[in-house]
């Protein structure tokens, strides 16, 4: 940072303060002893200036840090320069990229999914208020601070200084302005009515005149008077090349009021006024340069494309004593497309948000859909002037900031505009259930009006008369608050971004889920969560009106008997589609087992629209997912915060609040039977109306179906304006008609929901699907997701009855091969597992409501054309075109003729979607193939190879890929000249299968073969025995002892994985498994079931797999979703961080899966700091997953490479990442297709299983392979049949044929054709269905990286820049103890910008001692805000205390050794009610002690396995997922204790009687500590506790025991059930025993 930039920051900050700032970066300089001296001095003054002259001396530093090159270091400065309060904040800046794709916006167009994916961000937030409304220059100096100190969660464009946006918000600074006015020679305005516009003009000073001209003229229409123009003095000098580029001309514009009135009326007129600009700027040159930043009378925005750092530099107003406020929000953008965009750049008008809201195309098409009716008196019958409320082309903060801003000016409080729209959730929430029931009515009468924007948010607001924080219902955020006795509040992301003098503070808390906290600066009154929500709730009788209005749906018995014959039910299932595999391993195994099935291998057969077979509608359709910028959620263990219910009926105008809202049908559930639909078809208020959904093809089929859909919306049409307020579209018909087959329910529900949207009309009506088309999750999804609210699936209901009785299943049940079912409860079944279906396919989109997920369209679309997507699924992506309308109606009828014909009448015919059959759809992984590599590989023949190359060129289509060839402007070479294939192999790489998916032969074997080739074996998730580690150096025969149960072994072989995975699970990731890794993969999501966790059953858990993964034998092992700590891009760059922390040397690597936008998700993760990041196509294996996730989810990696490395290269990052893919490949030509396309490394899953012994006999989910490739069972694993050579043999054939291809191309390096888009071109080859494909997507480029694959394969890893852990290792004193293992004891100053300290040090002993064998002790103590992941991956022998405080992912990974958390001695507040550390503190701990005095965030000790930990009171989900260890606390906790823990004991204090409804149930046993030995390990725990902390609750505790022994409860799982410590039985001398071995 450049010392001029430090300078002119400093005006701006109180001196005393950045005096402690300055200090703080010269601790590097310092030795220990003067540091510890230091840490009392108040002589700051002297200090540094000392600072000043020595390290800067008054120069201005440039040049880059070129070993990191994503990291911002200016030549000169190290790791004391980035330790200043405000210059570190700098330090991590990365490079930016990504794209905004603009497209046209016809005003009666629904929205477009490709504006929407453009936008991602995520950032650091906070607010400052003066509860007494005292306005001061300090509040803006320390928000410019504090927003410096969470620089580290924002980002930056690719010239590393433009930043993605900051910005504050405060009071209007009449002062400042009073003094322009005055120097102007104007007089002083009334400041009641009188607004202030800050605005963006554009650059051109004609366009900025004309711009500013229109602006007048609409403000005199109106009768608003313009006072004059500032404008507002910035300095351009501290602005990024890029964002200088597009600055705009920041102009202010003084504007009077004429009219008397309130402020609301005021405020009410200038929103009038902008509006109107904003219409009318559309149709200038200009329009798209034009932004007001804010127009209020109350509030201003200061914001811009800008650091953190430089904001109170850019704007010399924020340097003003003048410039005072009683409150100020400030904001840090870190967005993932970063083509600079100053309006994006936060806070927004009314709102500072962190986070992504994922419902968003559904939020704006029903806000569009409810303009008509938005109406309200205070608009006095302007509402047609204010719209349209949302803009697609805005990013998911301003549209909800519009749409919040909007509801504020109708008359909503700005608490009551936040509930409606991120409503917490109630439904399981006992304590509002119970206190609180008129904020559940507010929710339930407000949940028919509004669907919730959902997704992670914390949400700071302000309308300057109050100001707050919410946070969404999971509590996806971090958001900490503290409170001062001079009256002061703070709200921030993080602690210790302000120095604060800890005496001072009286409390400290955070927001937990759904929570909120609020200042009326009027009135000085804090409001914390239900004291506002009461006050909201308590305006209306909301609970009356749902009381009188408000109707639930009774639910309806099933049928007890079948409908319809078997063979008129066998005419409907061969009519609509259904196949044998659809009935017996779905619907029937749903009845069953009442849940969704189970399969393995992924999806290997054709793309619906390349596929020779007839598919339904829905195969046409992928779910998309989350992945990076919001996380997925947990539907299995975090269920309370989701809902399915759904309301029926219109929805009124949501301005008016009254009864006539709450006149709706509540359905529990979106899945109906056909008594339940009959139900409501008689609700005479909804005067339902039953539109049959048919199309005649009679006399020709051109053209039938498109004249079909346009009646069919025509009579919607007229139903609704005739009254109906319920449309059901049903293909329930007496008697197949042969030329009137059934339109696609999709198709029907899709073209009516879009015609009403865009008439206006679809908030008057809602929609039910009454079909036979619908039996899978997958089907469900997509008519809920394309408008419908419910869905009655009778053909499927009638399937499961007909199943039931018939004979084979009535002889399975008796003879006890099956469980005993009714035909009530096989219906049930089905239901549960639909519903089940729903959640995780909601869950992997991060969704929680169904309500929020009904018409959001969260569905991308391969293989259907534009005039399908016009029609019914507008707005949704289709990129490489497909099936015309006619097209589909064949495909359609050529389902329906099938109900008439004789040859099929007997029974269905089994397509082969799922498992391989001969004369079935084809697979990519056959018999055939496989048969073909076991003899090339295992004979080494390459004859065997040829003809396995050439069965591959004769399949049929089967990938986007093959519809592609090569061409070539040069002549063919020598293939003698081509780079040898040894050279080729190192861009090997096979999947992440992880150790107990597959044995430990095929494991090993497999790594061994690519350590031989140079390439690189992936561990997967679960750990590695360090046995594989190391260089065999016994082989005989091919044998060794060290590895016994392998073969072909030679001398010089190491087993060990250069990929080590670090997945959600983090199972057996140890400090030493990560510093033993050249590379560590972050795997956010998997191809075969992206935006899902991962299951490895307890029969595949054996002794030997336990032992790895920490855990216990024969206990199911369950990896959660990706969310706990990479729920955000700032956080994933956070686990970057970590993981470059505890090995410097080890590049890391972030793991994707193809979807539409991931090419912006991936410059988010280039900028987070990733090395490698790898895209993995829809078609890559797994060892278990849902049937619909494997078939459903995720898409063909060659669009998702194409995107990626486009993107990159727009935006100047393509450089700073090597791409990786993979998702069946299987030859050489694969792999020039996909470098043709951009990618660097290539990686072979499922087939390099084949090539070492897998015979694809698809049932790795059961444990029992037959030649012990997927099983963990000792007598199938003797069968394994591989050897490391036929895994090398096929990995050098595959080379050699990239050799022939690119001798073939005139090329001799693989480096020459990468990127190289213009080698492809399409094959002259017809596909069956249709001849519409396009793929032009694959032929466009934008440029070439300006560095070859090689330069970018071979740069240095991305280092973190200096880090505090590399002061602590330069100490000799610390170095000796670890060389010579030694005791030694240090003190140290931490700040919040110190991040994953003692990482690197734990890394550093890990790597010389493994994670138990340093004899030595390091004792370190920091004074402090300790920053995120403070203590992560702790070795054994570090004792680590933290006095003061600490962020989010305390102790995450630690393996041993000690982290004490404990306040400053001099406090105010009570430690025991403070929140003191932050969330998923714990995460993935394998052993060691944490202690904390005070409370502790959200999903505390979540997946612990071994650690031990003592907390004063915790946040929801505590102990989720625990699979071993100890956890004691001693406070109150937040809901769902427990979930999902399988191993493991807590003990909780329970001194109200609360817990016990918050605890999850379904694993654990909730008992009292009636064991000797729990009696003992907990007091011993609490006494460590109370000599370590001093803590006061431990105190009471101990000097009380008898009288809160019996207020504990002690969580049991199964596996600790016999253990001493759960089970009273057990004798004293055992206890005795048990005891002098933990001594």
């Amino acid at each position: 940072m450049a010392v001029s930039t430090l300078a002119a920051s400093s005006l701006s900050c109180d001196l005393h303060h950045s005096r402690v700032m300055e200090v703080s970066s010269y601790w590097g300089q310092l030795s220990m002893e003067t540091r510890k001296d230091s840490l009392d001095s108040t002589n700051l003054d002297e200090l540094a200036r000392r600072i000043y002259r020595q390290r800067f001396g008054f120069r201005r530093f440039n040049g880059f840090y070129l070993r990191g090159r994503l990291t911002r270091r200016r030549k000169g400065m190290g790791y004391d320069t980035f330790r200043s309060w405000k210059g570190v904040c700098s330090s991590y800046t990365i490079l930016n990229m990504g794209v905004k794709t603009v497209c046209r916006q016809q005003q009666n167009e629904v929205v477009k999914l490709e504006d929407i994916l453009a936008e991602h961000d995520a950032c650091g937030v906070g607010f400052i208020a003066n509860l007494k409304n005292e306005s001061s220059h300090r509040i803006v100096q320390d928000a410019l601070i504090s927003l410096g100190c969470m620089e580290h969660r924002g980002g930056c464009s690719a010239d590393n200084d433009s930043g993605d946006g900051a910005g504050l918000m405060t009071r209007i600074p009449w002062k400042l302005f009073n003094c322009w006015f005055q120097n102007q020679g104007l007089p002083l305005p009334d400041e009641s009515n009188t607004g202030v516009g800050m605005v963006f003009l554009p650059k051109d000073e004609i366009l900025a005149a004309a711009a500013k001209e229109a602006i007048d003229q609409i403000f005199a229409k109106e009768g608003v008077d313009v006072l004059g123009w500032r404008s507002v003095p910035v300095n351009t000098s501290v602005v990024g090349h890029y964002a200088k580029a597009t600055l705009p001309n920041i102009q202010q514009v003084f504007v009077k009021i004429s009219a008397e009135g309130a402020p609301e009326d005021v405020e009410r007129e200038l929103y009038i006024s902008r509006k109107l600009i904003e219409k009318a700027a559309e149709s200038e040159t200009w329009g798209q340069d034009l932004y007001f930043c804010s127009l209020s009378s109350l509030t201003i925005v200061y914001k811009g494309m800008l650091r953190s750092e430089v904001l109170g530099s850019f704007y010399s107003d924020l340097q003003s004593e003048l410039f005072t406020s009683p409150f100020a929000i400030y904001h840090r953008r870190y967005s993932t497309n970063t083509n600079p965009r100053w309006p994006l750049a936060q806070p927004m008008r009314f709102l500072g948000h962190n986070g992504e809201i994922n419902t968003l195309q559904g939020n704006l098409n029903w806000m569009k859909s409810r303009e008509a009716s938005m109406k309200s008196s205070v608009w006095r019958g302007r509402e047609d002037e204010i719209r349209p409320f949302g803009n697609p082309k805005a990013s998911d903060s301003a549209n909800l900031d519009a749409v919040a801003e909007l509801l504020m000016r109708s008359g909503h409080s700005p608490e009551k505009t936040l509930m409606i729209l991120v409503p917490e959730a109630y439904k399981k929430h006992p304590t509002l259930m119970i206190k609180y029931p008129e904020v559940v009515g507010f929710y339930e009468y407000y949940k028919g009006q509004m669907e919730a924007w959902d997704g992670p948010a914390l949400l700071l607001f302000s309308d300057g008369r109050t100001v707050g924080a919410c946070l969404d219902r999971n509590g996806l955020r971090p958001a900490r608050f503290w409170r001062t006795i001079d009256d002061m509040l703070y709200v921030a992301s993080e602690v210790g971004v302000l120095n604060m003098d800890e005496s001072k503070i009286v409390s400290k808390g955070r927001l937990g889920p759904g929570m909120m906290i609020a200042v009326n600066l009027e009135s000085g009154k804090v409001f914390e969560n239900t004291e506002v929500k009461k006050r909201i709730a308590s305006e209306k009788p909301y609970q009356l009106w749902l009381n009188e209005r408000s109707r639930a749906l009774e639910p309806i018995k099933f049928s007890s008997s079948t409908l319809l014959e078997s063979d008129q039910c066998l005419r409907l299932q061969q009519s609509f589609g259904y196949s044998l595999e659809d009935v017996q391993m779905v619907i029937e195994n749903m009845a069953s087992q009442g849940k969704e099935p189970t399969f393995c291998m992924g999806d290997d057969i054709p793309l619906a629209v390349l596929s020779h077979r007839a598919h339904m509608l829905y195969d046409y359709f992928k779910q998309r997912f989350a992945q990076v910028t919001n996380p997925a959620i947990d539907p299995l263990r975090e269920g309370l915060v989701m809902s399915l219910e759904v309301n029926l009926g219109k929805r009124e105008n949501i301005l008016e609040v009254g009864p006539q809202n709450a006149d709706q049908v509540t359905l529990a559930g979106p899945v109906l039977n056909e008594g339940e639909l009959d139900s409501l078809k008689s609700d005479l208020c909804l005067r339902p109306a039953v539109l049959p959904i048919f199309f005649d093809i009679h006399r020709v089929v051109q053209g039938a179906l498109k004249k079909a859909l346009d009646k069919l919306c025509e009579a919607a049409d007229e139903a609704v304006r005739g009254g109906s307020q319920l449309l059901i579209l049903s293909d329930r018909i007496d008697e197949l008609e042969p030329t009137r087959p059934a339109i696609p329910v999709l198709l029907a529900v899709g073209a009516v929901h879009q015609h009403l949207i865009q008439n206006g009309l679809r908030m008057s009506a809602s929609i039910i699907a009454d079909t036979a088309q619908c039996f899978s999750t997958h089907h469900f999804a997509c008519l809920i997701g394309y408008g419908a609210s419910a869905v009655c699936p009778y053909l499927a209901l009638e399937t499961c009855r007909q199943w039931r009785i018939s004979p084979k299943t009535v002889n399975m049940m008796r003879n006890g091969k099956m469980p005993t079912v009714s035909m009530e409860h096989c219906q049930q079944n089905f239901f549960k597992a639909v519903k089940g279906g729903i959640l995780k396919i909601l869950s992997k989109m991060g969704i929680s409501l169904l309500s929020s997920y009904c018409g959001a369209q969260i569905f991308e679309i391969y293989g259907l054309g534009d005039d399908i997507v016009n029609t019914s699924f507008c707005g949704s992506v289709s990129r490489v075109g497909g099936l015309t309308l006619d097209e589909l109606a064949r495909e359609t009828i050529s389902f329906w003729i099938k109900g008439f014909s004789e040859e099929t009448a007997k029974r269905l015919e089994n397509f082969g979607f799922i498992q391989f059959r001969p004369g079935g759809e084809y697979h990519g992984n056959n018999p055939e193939m496989s048969k073909l590599i076991h003899k090339a590989v295992r004979e080494r023949n390459e004859s065997a190879y040829a003809v396995y190359q050439q069965h591959l060129a004769n399949r049929p289509v089967n990938v986007l890929r093959d519809l592609l060839e090569f061409k070539s402007d040069r002549k063919p070479i020598l293939v003698g000249k081509v780079e040898p294939a040894v050279n080729i192999v190192e861009r090997f790489c096979t999947g992440g299968m992880s150790l107990g998916a597959i044995s430990r032969e095929t494991h090993e074997t497999i790594a061994i073969a690519m350590n031989r080739l140079a390439g690189k074996s992936n561990s997967g998730e679960g750990g590695e025995d360090p046995v594989r580690w190391r260089h065999l150096s016994d082989v005989v025969d091919g044998y060794s002892p060290t590895l016994p149960h392998l073969k072909g072994l030679q001398n010089g072989d190491t087993a060990t994985s250069a990929i080590k995975q670090v997945a959600s699970g983090r199972f057996g990731v140890t400090p030493t498994f990560l510093v033993n890794a050249e590379q560590l993969e972050i795997k956010i999501a998997q191809g075969a079931k992206p935006g899902e966790g991962g299951q490895l059953p307890g029969k595949k858990v054996s002794a030997y797999i336990a032992k790895l993964r920490s855990s216990k034998p024969g206990v199911p092992l369950i990896s959660p979703p990706p969310h706990h700590d990479i729920y955000s891009i700032e956080d994933l760059a956070q686990l970057i961080f970590d993981l470059h922390q505890v090995n410097p040397k080890a590049k890391v690597s972030v793991k994707l899966v193809a979807e539409v936008g991931i090419g912006t998700v991936a410059c988010g993760v280039a900028k987070g700091n990733a090395d490698i990041i790898q895209i993995s196509g829809h078609d890559g294996g797994t060892g278990a997953s849902p049937i619909s996730s494997i078939k459903h989810a995720g898409g063909p990696w060659e669009l998702g490479l194409t995107e990626t490395h486009q993107t990159l290269i727009n935006n100047g990052l393509r450089e700073r990442v090597v791409l990786r893919v993979d998702g069946g490949f299987k030859s050489g030509v694969d792999v020039v297709i996909a470098a043709a396309m951009g990618a660097d490394e290539y990686g072979f899953g499922s087939v390099a299983m084949i090539a070492t012994g897998c015979i694809m006999a698809r049932i790795c989910h059961t444990n029992n392979c037959p030649v012990g490739v997927a099983s963990q069972r000792e007598e199938l694993r003797t069968r394994f049949p591989g050897v490391p050579g036929d895994l090398v043999n096929y990995f050098l054939y595959v080379a050699e044929e990239v050799r022939g291809i690119l001798a073939q191309l005139g090329y001799t390096r693989l480096d020459d054709v990468i990127g190289r888009t213009d080698l492809l071109r399409p094959r002259d080859i017809s596909v069956l269905k249709t001849q519409h494909l396009n793929l032009t997507y694959f032929h466009s480029s934008v440029g070439m990286p300006k560095w070859s694959s090689t330069k970018i394969r071979q740069q240095e890893v991305h280092g973190n820049g200096p880090v505090l852990d590399d002061v602590l290792l330069a100490d000799p004193e610390i170095s000796e103890a670890i060389s010579k293992e030694k005791i030694v004891k240090k003190i140290i100053k931490i700040f919040n910008v110190d991040r994953a300290v003692c990482g690197r040090i734990a890394g550093v002993i890990a790597k010389k001692y493994g994670d138990t064998g340093f004899a030595g002790k390091l004792d370190i103590m920091f004074v402090g805000s300790a920053g995120q992941s403070f203590g992560c991956f702790l070795s054994h022998g570090m004792k680590i205390y933290v006095v003061g405080e600490a962020n989010d992912y305390v102790g995450k990974g630690m393996a041993g050794g000690e982290i004490v958390i404990s306040p400053n001695e001099n406090i105010s507040f009570l430690p025991e009610d403070s929140t003191i550390v932050g969330n998923t503190c714990l995460y993935g701990a394998t052993g060691g002690q944490l202690f904390v005095r005070g409370k502790a965030g959200e999903r505390f000790a979540v997946r612990n396995s071994l650690a031990e930990a003592v907390v004063e009171g915790t946040g929801d989900h505590c102990c989720e997922y625990m699979t071993g260890g100890c956890v004691v606390v001693l406070g109150k906790v937040g809901r769902n204790v427990g979930a999902g823990m399988t191993g493991g004991l807590a003990y909780i204090l329970d001194d109200d009687d609360t817990l016990l409804p918050k605890v999850n149930m379904e694993i654990v046993r909730v008992q009292r500590v009636v064991a000797r030995a729990g009696q003992q390990q907990l007091r011993r725990l609490i006494q460590a506790h109370v000599d370590k902390t001093n803590s006061g609750k431990g105190l009471e505790v101990l000097k009380n025991w008898d009288k809160f022994l019996p207020l504990f409860w002690q969580l049991v799982p199964p596996s600790e059930e016999d253990t001493p410590e759960a089970n009273a039985r057990f004798g004293d001398w055992q206890v005795q025993e048990l005891v002098t071995q933990s001594v």
